[in-house]
């Protein structure tokens, strides 16, 4: 075990934040802590981290904070550099210090063998310095920060440039890449996925899947949590409670323990009334004392079954109907080059009445913009965008949200009443109470709201006006869960139509009918679901190795696959197909083709690794950030031939069964 914490108590003033939590972290373990936004997920980390202390240190209970030896816990912390005149490169070899120490002690013993000082202290401390080195990565430091470095979105020219010529948000980036490259044995993360774009958080999962130390992530990425957890705390009425698994997997067996608990509950009150009726019975009958003392004791020493509580599913449940509705043809954008002093992108694509279009991408290809564009901040550079009949549009931007300029003391009635003078109080009081401002959280100062309450604020105000085409920039940012649920269930029953940016894969799987994807070439308009996306983009990415490894390929170099090769579900789909022999037998060659897939993405891996150990490349970074692409391509090529493959021999196993 590398930490625990026992029956500890945490308070701000009179308030109880955490009460009687034990939390133990093992070895490798990949933590997910969640629970609703104010309930204390932050406040664990703090604990954890040494911010802040037990409020029960001084109690007799056994309570406290235990580590096995010296455990380095690294806390990704909202602060800015101290000074801003250093440059990025410098600010991140700081993490370093240790791999220095060690060069510069084996300089020293390298020169002193040299001198002719045959000491076997010397060559015994100089074997242990270079086993550390390897430990810390010390001998590939350098090509470690700068891969990790340019996966951030940065250039490898950023890393003269000084730290506070970077915005907040960038030197948020650099100091996440610090903390990674530091490598603490417990790594404490608060929202990671925060301002990432999908392709830098894919790459995130497999780092943090891989990384042989411990890692305990407070998210609301549904996803990403299921990706990569092992284990689940959940933070609910002050306690906290442990789940094996992922957080589907929490989530299955939160239910199953709240069913079993109701049902013991119920189980035990139905005994305690049967006794008690019993009791009032036969208390006055002479014969029956006996039988009435043992049944009291029975009562008084059953171990009492707590009634269960609900789950805190308490979320905004506003449902509106556009005011009027649109035509058909809602958006159509042809040849659309967005930008401000130079070009982006290039965007085309149509949208009509009902769909729910995700535009998603890497950082820095205009989505945000692009939603600029259609609403008139933004000019265009180029093309040109037709808004069809009867279109009115509702624009929600997170950034605007959150950063709001509304007087701090103004209350969250007089700002939403502001925006809308000819409501009256019983309307505007309605509208907020749809989304969780009721009673006296109206009176709250703007001042005072957290990020979730503002995105709540601005979504209300921006439904009041009924639109029938929703425009929304990353709509889940601060948002828990439950919200995040209850914002999914609301654009799934709208009736009119949705264009959206986000970068949480599970709401958009959700919520989508059709994707736009800003890729590295052009702009992309898929008509699909996002998981039909995902299959669309694996099996052209399956066709393009399975055509690069062909002879004919090899032979007519540029020529493609006439379809791709058909799937299980297309094999059982046709009627040729239902004899169970044909089905066999088609299996078990399937099975034997994704085994030697697999044989050969494991040799093509290998030689990956092999190409990113040559000291020759060392300094070649496009290379190494080719290769490493490459081979992180195989590893995910790799699991899933792995699931393909347990799929075959199910369906082997069911047909001889």
């Amino acid at each position: 075990m590398r930490y625990q914490i026992k029956h500890a108590l945490v308070q701000y003033a009179a308030d109880t934040i955490l009460e009687d939590v034990n939390f133990e972290v093992h070895d490798k373990e990949k933590i997910a802590i969640v629970g609703r936004n104010g309930c204390g997920k932050t406040t664990l980390l703090k604990l954890i981290a040494g911010d802040i202390e037990m409020s029960n240190l001084d109690s007799d209970e056994e309570c406290g904070i235990f580590m096995a030896g010296k455990q380095e816990i690294g806390f990704l912390r909202q602060i800015s550099f101290t000074d801003g005149s250093i440059s990025v490169e410098d600010e991140i070899k700081k993490c370093f210090a240790p791999v220095f120490v060690c060069e510069a002690r084996m300089t020293e013993i390298e020169q002193a063998l040299h001198e002719g000082e045959e000491n076997q202290k010397l060559l015994y401390e100089y074997d242990n310095l270079q086993k550390r080195m390897e430990s810390l990565r010390g001998y590939t430091w350098k090509k470690d920060m700068e891969i990790m470095f340019q996966q951030f979105g940065f250039a490898l020219e950023d890393l003269k440039r000084p730290i506070g010529s970077f915005s907040g948000g960038q030197q948020t980036k650099v100091a996440f890449i610090k903390l990674l490259l530091g490598r603490p044995d417990i790594m404490l993360l608060d929202e990671p996925t925060n301002h990432l774009d999908l392709p830098t958080i894919e790459w995130l999962e497999n780092y943090l899947k891989n990384y042989d130390k411990a890692v305990i992530i407070v998210s609301h990425d549904r996803m990403f949590l299921d990706r990569i957890i092992d284990v689940t705390y959940e933070i609910e009425y002050h306690r906290m409670k442990r789940y094996p698994g992922n957080y589907s997997a929490f989530m299955k067996r939160k239910e199953e323990d709240f069913i079993k608990q109701e049902k013991d509950y119920e189980e035990q009150q139905k005994e305690i009334k049967r006794l008690k009726e019993w009791i009032e019975k036969w208390k006055n009958t002479p014969t029956k004392v006996s039988a009435t003392r043992s049944k009291r004791m029975a009562i008084e020493h059953m171990v009492k079954i707590e009634k269960p509580r609900r789950f805190d599913t308490k979320a905004f449940h506003a449902m509106f109907a556009p005011k009027i509705e649109s035509y058909t043809d809602v958006l159509s954008v042809k040849n659309l080059k967005i930008g401000y002093d130079r070009e982006l992108s290039t965007v085309s694509f149509e949208l009509r009445k009902g769909e729910r279009l995700a535009v998603l991408g890497e950082n820095g290809k205009g989505k945000s913009t692009l939603l600029k564009t259609l609403i008139g901040m933004v000019e265009p550079l180029g093309g040109s965008f037709t808004i069809g009949h009867n279109v009115e549009w509702g624009y929600f931007d997170q950034q605007r949200a959150v950063v709001n300029d509304a007087d701090p003391e103004q209350t969250v009635l007089d700002n939403f009443w502001e925006e809308y003078p000819d409501l009256l109080r019983e309307d505007v009081r309605s509208a907020l109470g749809s989304f969780l401002f009721s009673q006296e959280e109206v009176m709250k100062k703007m001042g005072q709201l957290s990020g979730g309450e503002k995105v709540r604020l601005a979504l209300c105000k921006m439904f009041q006006t009924k639109p029938n085409l929703l425009i929304l920039d990353e709509p889940t940012n601060h948002m828990d869960i439950v919200g995040k649920q209850a914002l999914e269930q609301m654009l799934q029953n709208f009736p009119g139509t949705v264009l959206f940016v986000s970068h949480d894969r599970y709401f958009i799987k959700q919520v989508a009918t059709g994707i736009l994807e800003f890729g590295t070439a052009a702009v992309k308009q898929y008509g699909c679901t996002y998981e039909e996306y995902l299959q669309e983009k694996e099996r052209f990415a399956g066709m393009e190795n399975s055509a690069d490894k062909s002879p004919a390929n090899k032979a007519n170099t540029g020529k493609r696959a006439a379809s791709p090769e058909p799937t299980l579900e297309d094999v059982f789909d046709k009627k040729t197909y239902n004899n169970p022999g044909k089905i066999r037998s088609r299996l078990v060659k399937q099975l034997e083709k994704y085994e030697k897939q697999l044989a050969e993405s494991e040799e093509k891996a290998a030689s990956l690794q092999m190409q990113l150990m040559d000291p020759a490349l060392a300094s070649d970074y496009q290379k190494l950030m080719e290769l490493q692409t490459q081979l992180e391509n195989e590893e995910h090529q790799q699991e899933t031939l792995l699931e393909r493959m347990l799929e075959t021999e199910t369906e082997l196993e069911e047909l001889q069964g």
